[in-house]
């Protein structure tokens, strides 16, 4: 199985100020082909480094791919370096000053004489068209290796993989075609989703397993010759309700596409995550059809008026308690005039809790047409992931309710 390099370039990355997500999506999705991920370089901006981190790569791996270091100021030494490594002069290449000066006529825009540094290129190498932005990528082949220079921008980067290195590499080392199937779960620990998938294993399948918190991803790489349906039914039986999707987007997608199949509505009363439920329905398109509105109800005068939460079960039981949550959800619904209300209340912490009610506790509600359902979960997490968690747990309570015939 061929190996390939990954290079990400730039001071911003050594001293922490940016988190390099370029690496991790790179290999993802070229081992997704089937090619075997080998080491991943974080480099400063220091031309001697960068052209021993290349030299160093190009002899270890059949595959580089480098990201970052193709704009037009002083620190963007990518095309120097990578001619220094290979011993080649640079030059001013016509394609990719084309390239450069289309983007800013598209653009009605000036091009600054600085950017005509982005069109200097080893004189050897291969022009990358960039469709999203002014700096060009390119190709080199060095003693059986090839690499790929491409901009440290996230989109432009992922669109340059899509459409210049992954087929160039299916066609290069003659690569199968493989299937890969996601089946997306909510409410299962990584390590138990592992421990469920024991002696799947066979010939032709690869079973591999994704933390995206909060869901988790159980991914089925399968050879062409086989037929997914036995499979994810398999999958299905060992997992059970915790799946929510295969092959889908988020859970909030998956959410709002029940809704929207059985014609009907949601609102939310959030206490403890504050309007993060109601911006996970709503960042996807098309969420008018379904999302009415919300509430966001820390203090307890909230609750009582915008959702009618009567003080005296307040004063009796507290805000993180069930009956609070019941009249959460049981109130939102009835004044938004919505099919579901969703509500929840808890106490995401660093501090609050008590030892009848730790950091973590959660108390969740959804009232529809036939009731109103509670749920009580106990999150041993520090703020953020509480609050990550309870919007997964949320949204799952309201997708076991409408993932049913009407």
């Amino acid at each position: 199985m061929p190996r390939f390099d990954v290079i990400s370039q730039g001071e911003e990355l050594l001293s922490g100020s940016t988190v390099d997500t370029n690496a991790g999506w790179i290999c993802h999705e070229l081992a997704q082909i089937g090619l075997e991920p080998g080491r991943i370089t974080v480099v400063g901006d220091v031309l001697d480094d960068i052209r021993a981190v290349f030299v160093e790569a190009a002899g270890r791996s059949s595959v580089v791919i480098c990201t970052g270091g193709l704009g037009p100021t002083s620190d963007d030494l990518t095309s120097d370096a990578a001619a220094a490594a290979f011993g080649q002069a640079v030059a001013s290449n016509p394609e990719a000053l084309a390239q450069v000066e289309e983007r800013y006529r598209s653009r009605k825009r000036e091009m600054p004489p600085a950017n005509r540094k982005q069109a200097m290129l080893p004189v050897r190498s291969t022009v990358l068209v960039n469709r999203l932005g002014t700096a060009p990528g390119f190709r080199m082949e060095e003693g059986g290796t090839v690499l790929y220079f491409l901009p440290g921008v996230p989109f432009e980067m992922k669109a340059m993989v899509a459409e210049h290195v992954i087929p160039e590499l299916r066609a290069r080392f003659a690569l199968p075609p493989r299937r890969t199937v996601v089946l997306r779960c909510m409410g299962i620990a990584e390590s138990v989703a592992g421990q469920k998938m024991e002696g799947f294993e066979r010939p032709g399948v690869l079973v591999g397993f994704r933390a995206n918190m909060p869901e988790v991803h159980v991914k089925l790489h399968l050879s062409p010759e086989l037929d997914p349906a036995p499979l994810i039914a398999e999958v299905r039986e060992r997992l059970g309700g915790v799946i929510f999707g295969v092959d889908t987007g988020p859970l909030a997608e998956v959410v709002g596409q029940h809704l929207r199949a059985r014609g009907e509505t949601i609102a939310t009363a959030e206490s403890c995550t504050a309007g993060r439920i109601a911006a996970a329905l709503g960042a996807i398109a098309g969420a008018s059809d379904y999302l009415l509105g919300g509430a966001v109800v820390y203090s307890n005068a909230e609750k009582v008026r915008q959702c009618g939460v009567d003080p005296d079960v307040l004063a009796a039981f507290g805000a993180v308690s069930e009956p609070v949550a019941r009249a959460l959800a049981e109130g939102i619904r009835t004044r938004v005039g919505a099919t579901w209300g969703l509500a929840v209340t808890g106490i995401a912490g660093p501090g609050g809790g008590s030892p009848e009610k730790p950091v973590g506790t959660v108390h969740l509600a959804l009232a529809g047409p036939s009731g109103t359902t509670h749920k009580r979960i106990q999150l041993p997490f520090e703020r953020e992931r509480v609050l990550l968690f309870t919007v997964g747990a949320a949204l799952d309570l309201l997708r076991r309710a409408v993932d049913t015939p009407t």
